[in-house]
């Protein structure tokens, strides 16, 4: 309990902070929070297993609550060739992100834990990979600071980007959407632009999100048939929270939940979110990431330029319907 007590406070925390400051999301923040509680004080063992539960179990609780978000009219009436811009980011950039850190000698479930991250929609894809691959701490740990790291570093440039290219705001949108890790980070990056800017990029990145299932399906079924773990037991092939994602997903496409439980279910979101960011932060120990090599970091950083290219080529050539 002190453990999961301290994240839900530091979440809270994180949310009245973003309050004051509009260009910084919650989630964000609380990442912030506790990366650098994690890297200037030593954190008191007796919030160990609180930390560990919030990190696991509330990520997956504020993933599912999450779908409630995703409308899959919405999405579908981006028009199919945004649809295949997102298709083709997820699916390219995580093989070849695979691929590339195999070819460098990373092991199997470090790249796949970057490749789910950069590729589908930052820490909570992470969380997710994690329970199929059998990822290390200090694994899962490195990803999550690998996409604080690259995701912030995308707010300011795909703006930028955009202006450079002389795309207008709802190609832009694509562009923010298409290529950028977390969820949170689309909405700074998108607001910065503009209102229509905006709003296209979270209807994108939400499509980014709905890969999540199939992606995490297909990611336990080779995991179970390729990689058995020892002493362990086989992954399912679709993870509970992400059938419950899909769920709740489903419920909101049908349009009969009213306005206020779907408020109510986006603040709870935010806040089991924003406990899990901070419960994650704490794992985020810089030393680590630099003892690890700068093989995971080269990596992130080519999984990013694939992704952005995709993306870019993609804006260019469509726009939504």
């Amino acid at each position: 309990m002190p453990g999961i007590f301290l994240c839900l406070v530091m979440g809270g925390v994180a949310l009245a902070a973003a309050k004051l400051i509009p260009s910084m999301s919650a989630l964000l923040i609380a990442i912030l929070l506790g990366a650098l509680w994690r890297n200037l004080v030593p954190v008191p063992a007796v919030f160990a297993q609180g930390v560990a539960f919030s990190a696991k179990k509330l990520l997956r609780a504020g993933i599912v609550l999450l779908g409630f978000q995703l409308s899959l009219g919405a999405i579908l009436a981006l028009g199919p060739g945004v649809l295949a811009i997102v298709v083709l980011c997820v699916g390219v950039t995580f093989l070849a992100t695979v691929w590339i850190g195999g070819r460098m000698g990373i092991e199997l479930p470090q790249r796949l834990l970057i490749a789910a991250g950069f590729s589908i929609c930052g820490a909570a894809a992470v969380a997710g990979a994690e329970g199929a691959t059998h990822a290390k701490q200090d694994q899962v740990a490195t990803a999550i600071g690998l996409v604080v790291l690259f995701g912030t570093l995308m707010i300011p440039l795909t703006p930028a980007l955009g202006a450079l290219l002389g795309l207008d705001e709802t190609s832009t949108g694509v562009l923010i959407g298409a290529s950028t890790h977390e969820v949170a980070q689309v909405v700074a990056a998108g607001g910065a632009v503009g209102a229509t800017a905006l709003g296209v990029a979270v209807t994108v990145k939400l499509a980014r999100v709905v890969m999540l299932a199939p992606i995490m399906a297909g990611l336990s079924l080779y995991m179970s048939r390729k990689h058995h773990i020892e002493g362990g037991k086989r992954p399912p092939i679709i993870p509970l929270f992400v059938a419950l994602f899909l769920v709740s997903m489903l419920i909101r496409t049908t349009g009969i939940m009213p306005e206020s439980l779907l408020q109510l279910a986006s603040t709870a979101q935010t806040v089991l979110l924003a406990a899990a960011m901070f419960a994650l932060g704490l794992g985020v120990h810089l030393k680590s990431i630099v003892k690890s090599g700068g093989r995971s970091l080269v990596l992130a950083l080519l999984s990013t330029l694939i992704i952005l290219v995709i993306a870019v080529v993609g804006a260019l050539l469509y726009r939504p319907l």
